[in-house]
C-alpha cells in the first residue's frame, strides 16, 4: 500500500519521525483497533486514533449520551443527548478523517460476546468503567492473542497498562487485579472524576496503541503507569506475572 499525496500531507508530522516513518503510517492505516467505551477515556482515544490514521475503529458501547457526560466526553455536544455514543462517534470520525472507517457496535460486551466482538482486531483499547467487563476483555485478549491497552480513572487518579499475558514473561490484567478485584464497581457518578484527567488517560491510551501498532520506542508491557493529579505526580511500577493466574495455566 502506497500513501497518496493527500496522505503524505495529512500524516507528514508522523512520517518525518524516523521511529514511525512511512512504514509505520502504513501500518496504522492498515490496522483495526477495538475501542471499548466511547466515554471519558474513549472519546479522546477515538479522536487521536482517527487523527493518526488508524484505518478501522470498532467502537463498542451500548450507552447513550447523557447531559452529565458532557463535562468530560469530548466527542459529544448538547444536541447529541439521548443518541447512541458509538453512532455519534462514527459521525464525528467521518467528519475528521475520510481515511478512517468506524464500525459502531451498540451492544454490551461481556464474557459471552467478547470473542466475537473483538475477533479480527489488531489491538484492544479498553476504557470501560466496570471490573467484570475488564476481566472479560482481558480473558478474550489472551484467547485471541491481542495486545490490550487498558486505561482507568477515578476522582484524581489514573492508571494505564499494556498487557500481553500469553507471552512467557509478560503479565495479563488479571495478574494485576486477581480473579476478583474484591470491591464493588465505583462509578464517576458515585465519586466524581476530574474531566481533564480522562482526556489525559485517553490520550495516553491512544499513544500506547500507536506505539504497539508501529513499534516505536521501548516496550511498556508489564509496567503500570500511575497518575496522581492531586500531587502532580506520574510514576511507573512493574507488574510481575502471577504464577497462580489463569494466563499461566
Amino acid at each position: 500500500m502506497s500513501l497518496t499525496d493527500q496522505q503524505l500531507d495529512r500524516y507528514a508530522r508522523h512520517i518525518i519521525l524516523k521511529e514511525i516513518g512511512g512504514a509505520g503510517q502504513q501500518a496504522l492505516l492498515g490496522a483495526t483497533v477495538a475501542v471499548i467505551g466511547a466515554g471519558g477515556i474513549g472519546s479522546p482515544a477515538i479522536q487521536y486514533l482517527a487523527a493518526a490514521g488508524v484505518g478501522r475503529l470498532r467502537v463498542i458501547d451500548d450507552d447513550v449520551v447523557d447531559l452529565s457526560n458532557l463535562q468530560r466526553q469530548t466527542l459529544f455536544g448538547t444536541a447529541d443527548i439521548g443518541r447512541p455514543k458509538a453512532e455519534v462517534a462514527a459521525e464525528r470520525v467521518a467528519a475528521m478523517n475520510p481515511d478512517v472507517a468506524v464500525e459502531p457496535v451498540t451492544v454490551r460486551i461481556d464474557a459471552d460476546t467478547a470473542d466475537q466482538l473483538l475477533e479480527g482486531a489488531n489491538l484492544i483499547l479498553d476504557g470501560c468503567d466496570n471490573f467484570g467487563t475488564r476481566l472479560a476483555i482481558s480473558d478474550s485478549s489472551l484467547r485471541l492473542r491481542l495486545p490490550l491497552v487498558s486505561a482507568a480513572v477515578g476522582q484524581f487518579d489514573g492508571q494505564l497498562g499494556v498487557w500481553r499475558g500469553w507471552e512467557a514473561d509478560k503479565p495479563c490484567y488479571r495478574c494485576l487485579v486477581g480473579d476478583d478485584p474484591g470491591q464493588a464497581d465505583i462509578s464517576c457518578a458515585d465519586q466524581g472524576v476530574l474531566g481533564a484527567l480522562t482526556g489525559v488517560m485517553g490520550s495516553l491510551g491512544a499513544m500506547e496503541a500507536i506505539r504497539a501498532l508501529t513499534g516505536y520506542g521501548d516496550d511498556p508491557a508489564g509496567r503500570l503507569l500511575l497518575v496522581d493529579a492531586l500531587a502532580f505526580r506520574f510514576r511507573t511500577i512493574s507488574v510481575p506475572k502471577d504464577p497462580g493466574c489463569l494466563c499461566v495455566a
